[in-house]
């Protein structure tokens, strides 16, 4: 998943994006509102950790624009701030979550799940796929008591194509979400379907994996009831 990191506390925005990067989020940065403004109206995020008192702009207003310009990030506003106005001013503006400095790594990782499983709404951090079970916390997929054995970007994919249940993904999507910014020259690559292959067969050693579709000339849906 894509996270823009928008903080100019260098070192904040630092410890942040190597945190969440051993989550196995993507994680881009910007450090100036002209910057977080260019990359969320160019870029595809699931999160934007947005500060408010950025050195030339307000994070309420790149908010409010992204907000307007129909981006579906997930917005969470970091702050040293603390007042109850700029935290109704964000959520009435579409914030997600509203986090005030100094906060816990592990605490802003929770808010984010706990957004994930709001927005596509699960009840907690698994997902039942098929016979399989997927745990979003630990990154684990398992089918009954055996474990599989997925890399990073299996487990990514699958991830990405459970939230997005039954619908049509492209490669060009897929691309976008598992590997961050794509060069138009890659959009042909395989290497999804490489994935994909690999993926299917891990699952079909221990189950059916025909709940991942084939769209033939677009990409992949991942059939769930």
């Amino acid at each position: 998943m894509n996270v823009l990191i928008v903080e100019d506390e260098r070192q904040l925005s630092h410890e942040i994006e190597i945190f969440l990067t051993k989550q196995g989020y993507h994680c881009d940065v910007a450090f100036n509102g002209k910057s977080a403004s260019e990359k969320i109206f160019i870029n595809s995020y699931d999160f934007v950790l947005m500060d408010i008192g950025l050195p030339d702009s307000n994070g309420l207003q790149l908010l409010k624009e992204a907000k307007e310009g129909g981006k579906d990030a997930a917005f969470i506003m970091l702050t040293a701030r603390g007042t109850i106005d700029d935290k109704i001013s964000g959520l009435d503006l579409g914030a997600d979550d509203y986090l005030a400095k100094p906060f816990s790594l592990l605490e802003l990782q929770a808010r984010m799940q706990a957004i994930l499983r709001r927005k596509h709404g699960l009840k907690n951090n698994t997902i039942q796929i098929s016979d399989f079970l997927m745990d979003i916390q630990n990154r684990t997929v398992n089918h009954g008591s055996n474990q599989i054995n997925l890399t990073k970007k299996e487990f990514d994919i699958l991830h990405y194509m459970a939230l997005h249940k039954n619908r049509v993904i492209t490669r060009v999507q897929l691309t976008e979400h598992i590997w961050g910014d794509v060069l138009e020259d890659d959009y042909e690559s395989n290497y999804i379907d490489v994935h994909m292959k690999n993926l299917r067969k891990k699952l079909s050693q221990y189950g059916n994996s025909d709940f991942i579709e084939t769209v033939r000339g677009i990409g992949y849906r991942l059939n769930m009831s």
